[in-house]
């Protein structure tokens, strides 16, 4: 990619510490195998750069056009394709899902005690499309040791080895953790949003992307799965050993993405590169329009990432559990995307920026203040390791002329 920091109004000099940082820190530490960065202001690339190695066993340098697992950065796609149906009037965000899934008209919240002994109650009110959008519709991961959550693994709730109509139905006789509406818990409920995908278009959720947000903006490299003749361009996944080394987990040469998955998962099913996920990202920094291709209005995309947690209050008050892909104090929750409250109240700068990440350690931010964008891409699990979106943060706004 070409960058042109002057043209984005961004100091080219600071933007470089980026370089340095990282490969200083985290590629020649070991830390991490490789990484891509980019920075775009005024959509012009102010910074991009591939470094250190997309597969180690192999020595193959980070490509430009590496393909990489964006996991939980499939959600606000996701979300984007559900308030497009909204667009449509096929929904309002106070619907009750069950009005979708009428299995789960019947939904109780845990109370107390465990096994053949759990009480349940019904909600106070039930479970909305707003709900599973902004993650307080009570559902879990199911990987705690909590009574509710061994229900997950007791009737066999998991990705692996179904289909989304499938995994769906089996959710129907699992307890909610708290009552919809009043707590925030990060969860399934953006795979239940693909599943209303499905169920609103009529359309399986690979086809609705690609109809609908893949093809408009020119994605040509995102998808549930990648051609095995791709291989060489998918980057290894890697975790953190004990002795603070480098594991392999997924070997681009024998992964399993080459194949279509059964299950289509709204919530982190995604492969793609970071030249397709700005491409993403330029449409929303652009309010929801992209090269003459309209995605979402400009409307519903603010509402989108507005803050929608009750009362206005941020994620430190009200999230249930330490798992998920940003830090709490100050953060909100919208529709699909987490959202700072300010720059005091993160203690970071930038003040009405949205974002996510992905369990590899991808990272991506829209700042509508700054017009302007960040993208992070290695293969590091689990996301929680480094703080590289604090990092970046403070490298970046540095360097805003």
């Amino acid at each position: 990619m070409e960058t042109a920091a002057h043209h984005a109004g961004m100091n080219a000099r600071q933007l470089g510490l980026i370089t340095d940082h990282l490969q200083r820190n985290y590629i020649d530490t070991g830390k991490i195998a490789g990484c891509q960065t980019v920075v775009a202001r005024h959509g012009h690339v102010a910074y991009h750069s591939s470094l250190g190695m997309m597969d180690l066993e192999r020595a193959r340098p980070m490509a430009d056009d590496a393909i990489f697992r964006i996991y939980s950065m499939t959600k606000p796609i996701t979300s984007i394709a559900l308030m497009q149906l909204y667009e449509r009037g096929l929904f309002q965000l106070n619907d009750p899902v069950y009005r979708v899934i009428p299995s789960w008209r019947a939904q109780k919240v845990y109370v107390s005690g465990e096994g053949d002994a759990m009480q349940l109650a019904p909600p106070e009110q039930p479970m909305t499309f707003k709900h599973v959008l902004s993650h307080t519709a009570g559902l879990s991961y199911g990987a705690t040791a909590h009574p509710a959550d061994r229900v997950y693994r007791d009737q066999n709730v998991v990705r692996e080895g179904c289909d989304l109509a499938t995994f769906i139905e089996r959710m129907a006789g699992v307890p909610l953790r708290f009552t919809p509406g009043t707590r925030w818990m990060y969860s399934y409920a953006t795979d239940v949003c693909g599943h209303l995908v499905e169920a609103l278009s009529g359309m399986p959720l690979d086809r609705y992307f690609q109809e609908h947000i893949f093809a408009p903006l020119g994605m040509t490299d995102t998808a549930f799965s990648t051609p095995r003749e791709n291989a060489s361009r998918l980057t290894a996944n890697y975790g953190r050993g004990k002795n603070k080394t480098l594991r392999l987990l997924d070997d681009p040469q024998a992964s399993d993405r080459f194949d279509k998955p059964l299950f289509l998962s709204g919530g982190g099913g995604l492969l793609g590169t970071t030249a397709d996920y700005l491409r993403f990202c330029e449409m929303l920094r652009c309010g929801g329009t992209l090269s003459g291709e309209r995605i979402i209005g400009s409307r519903t995309l603010a509402l989108m990432h507005r803050n929608h947690l009750p009362g206005g209050r941020d994620l430190a008050s009200l999230a249930m559990g330490a798992f998920s892909e940003t830090a709490y104090e100050g953060v909100g929750f919208g529709l699909g995307f987490a959202t700072s409250l300010g720059s005091v109240a993160t203690a970071s700068p930038g003040n009405r920026d949205y974002y996510w990440g992905g369990a590899a350690s991808t990272i991506f931010w829209v700042d509508p203040d700054e017009d302007l964008i960040v993208i992070f891409m290695t293969q590091l699990m689990p996301s929680d390791t480094f703080n590289f979106r604090g990092q970046l943060r403070n490298i970046v706004y540095a360097a805003i002329d």
